[in-house]
C-alpha cells in the first residue's frame, strides 16, 4: 500500500604515506614473497600495516602505533601474520570472499557477479550509510520512498536478504521499514554483494541479490584508534572514534570500540536528524587454534518533521508540478524513531589438518515509532487547494534469534585435493505492528503549506498486524578439482519453514513449506589470469502476503542461470568481471488497487517474471597511483502483463577512482560519476485517471581530495552532487527528490 493512499496505517511502499607501498608494491609485482612482505611491514612502520583494512592515515582504526627495532622474535611474527592478513584487504579490492559458497575464495573462484566495497573506499567515497554504499554499488539501484525510507534493488527485484556477519535476516514485507538504510558503516570493514540468487546461504530471499555487512574487530596488540570530526551542508556535524585496546599483557585478549554521533538538519524545510551509534566487541585468541568473539552494536535515529510518502506530481489540470526540493509535506508534530541492537557471539576452532569448525549466533532487535502524515491529492495551480492530510501513528518491533554452525577444510580423493562446507542453520523471526490514528482534514492551500498544523487527536492504539517465521535449514558444498583447469562447485541447501501471521482485519493463518535448494557452478580456468564459469541455483521464498480472499499466496519459485568471464592481475589487486544472467520467477506478489477505505492491501500473483541481462565490474589498482571501480549493468524485466517494475533504470553505469600525486605524495585526489537510464511508471493514479509519468536519464558527479599534513592528521573533502542535478529518486504515484548537491569536510587524527 503506497502512503500516496488514503489509509489510517502507517503503510509502506511496495594511507598512502606508509600505507601505499604495502597497498601498491613498485611496479605491482604478480607475486610478493614472504621476505619482501616482512620487510614492507619494518619499512613501511608496522604501525600502518598492523590493520586488516588500508587507510591513508596511517595506524588508522586497528593499527599499532609503531615499530621498535628490538622487537622480539615473537612480536615479528605476530606482525608478519598480520601483515599477510592485510594482504587479503588492498585499497578498493579484497583477494578472498567466502560469499556465495563459504568456502574461502578468490574472487575469480566464486561462479557469480560479485563486488566487495572495502574499508578504502568507504573512506574515500564518505559513504556514511548503508545507503550511501549500496547506491553506489554495481547493479543496485535505489528508491527512496521519502525523506527517512529506502527500497534497493537489482536485476529489477527489491533486496530483502541481509546478511551480518554471515547470518541472514530478511525483510520479507516491504510496507514496513526499520532503518536499515541509515545504519552506519563505521562500525564494518567491508560489504560484500552477491548478485543474484543465493539461496544455498541465505535461504528465502529475493533472487536480485543477497548483502553481507562484515564487522570490524580487535585486532590491535597494542592502544590504536583514531578519531574524526565533519562539518557539512545543511548544518552537519558528525563526529567518529575507534580505539582498539590489548585487555592483557600479552594481547591474547582485545577490545575495540566505535562510537559516533551525526546530526543534520537535511535539505528539506523543517527536517532534522539526529542519529547516535557505538559498537563494542572483544576477541580473544582462546588458544593459538581457537578465537572467540563477542559484540554489541547500537543505534539510535530520530528524525524531526519527516515526510511520508512525497509530493504531488501533477497539478489537478493535469500540469506536472515543479517543487522546490526542500519543499515537504511534513507537519511540525511529525517524527520517526529507529533503535537498532545486536548482540553477537562467534567461537572458530582451527584443526591441524587444515579444517575448520566455526559457530555464531546473534540476537537482534529493532523498534520503530513514527507519527506521520501524507499528503494525497492534486492541487489547483493557483489556490493550491484539493489536497487531503492523512494521519498514521505505527509502533513496531522486529525481532531475530539466528544461530549458525558450519566445518569447512580440505581432502583428498582420486589424486587431488577437494574442499568441503557443511552446515546447519537456525532463524526465529517475529514482527509486530500497532496503530494509531487521527481524522483526515484538507491542507488548505498546499503550494505554501509550511507545516504548521495542530496536533490532533489521536486514537487508542490497537494492535495492527503481527508476523512470526521460523527456518531450519541444512546446507553444504564442495568444491571439486576435476582437473587442473577444472573446478566444480556442487551444493544444496534443505529448509523448513514455518510462517504465523494475523492481522486486525483478515485474523490468523498459518503455513509450513521446505524445499531443497540446489547449487552448481563450474570454473575453467583459461590462463593465469582468465578464467571462465556458469552456475545455476534454484529459487525458493515462502511468502506472508495475502490475496483478496485471506489466503497466503503460494511460495515465489523459480531459476537463476549465469555465465561469465572472471580475471584478475598483480596477484588479484585488479579484477574485471562480466557476466550474462537469466532470472525465472512464478508466484511473485503484486500489489492490487487499493479499494476506498480500505485499511490492508492484498497481492495478487505474477506469473512468467523474466529478467535477464548483463554485468561487469572492473575493480583496483590499475597502476600504481590509480585506484578505480567501474561497474555497469543492464537489463530486462517482463512479467505476463509487460515490463516489470519499470520505475527502476534498466542500465547503470558507476565510476569512481582515486589518485595519488606522484611527487606530492601527501594529495590523493579524486571522484565519480553515475549514469542510470530513463525510468517511468504508467499506472500512476493522476487527476484524470491511471496515467504514465516518466523521467530521463541523468547523471550524478562526486569529487574528493585528501591531504595528508602529518602521519597522524589527514583532511578530506567531499563533494557530492556536484553540477546539482535535480531528479526524482520515487516517481510511482507521488514525486520524492534525490539529494541535491552537498559538501562535507572531514578532519582525522590518528594514533
Amino acid at each position: 500500500m503506497e502512503p500516496s493512499s488514503p489509509c489510517r496505517t502507517l503503510c509502506w511502499s511496495s594511507k598512502h604515506t606508509a600505507i601505499d607501498s604495502a597497498t601498491h608494491p613498485p611496479s605491482l609485482p604478480k607475486t610478493i614473497s614472504l621476505t619482501t612482505l616482512a620487510s614492507l611491514v619494518l619499512l613501511g612502520s608496522g604501525a600502518a600495516l598492523a590493520q586488516p583494512t588500508t587507510s591513508d592515515s596511517p595506524g588508522n582504526t586497528g593499527s599499532a602505533s609503531g615499530t621498535d627495532s628490538t622487537t622480539s622474535n615473537s612480536q615479528l611474527d605476530t606482525m608478519t601474520v598480520t601483515a599477510t592478513n592485510l594482504y587479503e584487504n588492498v585499497g578498493y579490492t579484497r583477494r578472498s570472499t567466502s560469499a556465495g559458497t563459504r568456502l574461502e575464495l578468490s574472487p575469480r573462484e566464486v561462479p557469480q557477479s560479485i563486488s566487495t566495497i572495502t574499508q578504502q573506499r568507504i573512506q574515500d567515497q564518505n559513504l556514511e550509510t548503508i545507503e550511501d554504499v549500496l547506491a553506489n554499488t554495481t547493479g543496485i539501484s535505489t528508491r527512496s520512498i521519502d525523506s527517512n525510507r529506502i527500497d534497493f534493488y537489482a536485476r529489477g527485484f527489491r533486496i530483502n536478504s541481509y546478511q551480518y556477519d554471515g547470518i541472514p535476516t530478511l525483510n520479507t514485507d516491504n510496507r514496513w521499514y526499520f532503518g536499515e538504510g541509515a545504519l552506519n558503516t563505521a562500525i564494518y570493514d567491508r560489504v560484500e554483494v552477491v548478485r543474484g540468487a543465493n539461496g544455498l546461504m541465505t535461504g528465502a530471499g529475493n533472487p536480485g541479490a543477497s548483502v553481507n555487512f562484515i564487522r570490524k574487530h580487535a585486532d590491535s596488540q597494542q592502544l590504536t584508534g583514531s578519531l574524526s570530526g565533519s562539518v557539512g551542508s545543511w548544518d552537519q556535524q558528525r563526529a567518529v572514534a575507534d580505539v582498539s585496546t590489548p585487555l592483557t599483557e600479552s594481547g591474547n585478549v582485545r577490545a575495540r570500540f566505535i562510537g559516533g554521533y551525526d546530526e543534520s538538519d537535511g535539505e528539506l524545510d523543517r527536517y532534522n536528524e539526529r542519529t547516535a551509534f557505538g559498537y563494542l566487541v572483544i576477541d580473544a585468541d582462546i588458544t593459538d587454534d581457537t578465537t572467540l568473539s563477542v559484540g554489541y552494536d547500537v543505534q539510535n535515529t530520530h528524525a524531526n518533521s519527516p515526510t511520508w510518502g512525497g509530493l504531488p506530481l501533477w497539478y489537478s489540470d493535469g500540469s506536472e508540478t515543479d517543487y522546490p526540493r526542500s519543499f515537504s509535506s511534513a507537519p511540525d508534530w511529525s517524527y520517526q524513531d529507529f533503535e537498532s541492537e545486536k548482540v553477537f557471539v562467534d567461537l572458530s576452532h582451527r584443526f591441524a589438518n587444515g579444517w575448520e569448525l566455526r559457530g555464531a549466533a546473534t540476537h537482534a532487535k529493532t523498534d520503530l515509532d513514527a507519527r506521520l502524515m501524507y499528503a494525497s491529492g492534486f492541487p489547483d495551480r493557483n489556490t493550491g487547494l484539493g489536497v487531503t492530510n492523512f494521519t498514521g501513528w505505527n509502533r513496531g518491533k522486529r525481532q531475530l534469534d539466528s544461530l549458525d554452525l558450519y566445518t569447512r577444510g580440505p581432502f583428498e580423493l582420486a589424486g587431488r585435493e577437494h574442499e568441503l562446507v557443511a552446515g546447519i542453520s537456525y532463524s526465529n523471526q517475529s514482527n509486530d505492528y500497532d496503530n494509531s490514528f487521527a481524522p483526515a482534514f484538507a491542507a488548505g492551500d498546499f503550494n505554501h503549506w509550511d507545516g504548521s498544523t495542530p496536533d490532533p487527536d489521536w486514537s487508542e492504539w490497537t494492535p495492527l498486524e503481527g508476523t512470526k517465521v521460523l527456518q531450519r535449514a541444512m546446507y553444504g558444498a564442495t568444491r571439486l578439482s576435476l582437473a587442473d583447469p577444472l573446478t566444480l562447485i556442487l551444493g544444496a541447501r534443505y529448509t523448513e519453514w514455518d510462517g504465523d501471521s494475523w492481522s486486525s482485519s483478515g485474523g490468523s493463518r498459518s503455513q509450513s513449506q521446505e524445499s531443497i535448494t540446489p547449487y552448481a557452478g563450474l570454473i575453467y580456468d583459461i590462463n593465469d589470469q582468465w578464467s571462465a564459469f556458469l552456475s545455476y541455483t534454484e529459487i525458493f521464498q515462502p511468502q506472508d502476503n495475502r490475496d483478496a480472499d485471506g489466503d497466503f499466496l503460494d511460495p515465489v519459485v523459480g531459476r537463476n542461470y549465469e555465465t561469465g568471464l572472471k580475471a584478475d592481475w598483480f596477484d588479484g589487486l585488479l579484477t574485471a568481471s562480466v557476466s550474462v544472467f537469466r532470472i525465472e520467477q512464478d508466484n511473485v506478489a503484486q500489489a492490487d488497487p487499493l479499494s476506498e477505505g480500505s485499511i490492508e492491501t492484498t497481492y495478487h500473483a505474477a506469473e512468467g517474471v523474466v529478467s535477464e541481462g548483463i554485468d561487469f565490474e572492473l575493480n583496483g589498482a590499475v597502476t600504481d597511483n590509480l585506484d578505480l571501480t567501474l561497474g555497469a549493468s543492464h537489463y530486462t524485466a517482463i512479467d505476463s502483463d509487460g515490463p516489470y517494475n519499470t520505475d527502476q533504470p534498466r542500465t547503470k553505469v558507476d565510476l569512481f577512482g582515486r589518485y595519488r600525486v606522484p611527487h606530492w605524495q601527501q594529495l590523493v585526489v579524486g571522484g565519480g560519476l553515475s549514469w542510470q537510464s530513463h525510468t517511468y511508471t504508467n499506472d500512476a493514479a493522476g487527476p484524470q485517471g491511471t496515467t504514465t509519468f516518466s523521467q530521463g536519464s541523468y547523471t550524478l558527479a562526486d569529487l574528493f581530495g585528501r591531504y595528508q599534513f602529518t602521519p597522524q592528521v589527514a583532511l578530506q573533502v567531499n563533494i557530492k552532487n556536484l553540477f546539482d542535478e535535480k531528479y526524482y529518486s520515487y516517481l510511482d504515484g507521488y514525486g520524492v527528490y534525490g539529494d541535491p548537491r552537498s559538501a562535507t569536510a572531514t578532519l582525522s587524527y590518528a594514533f
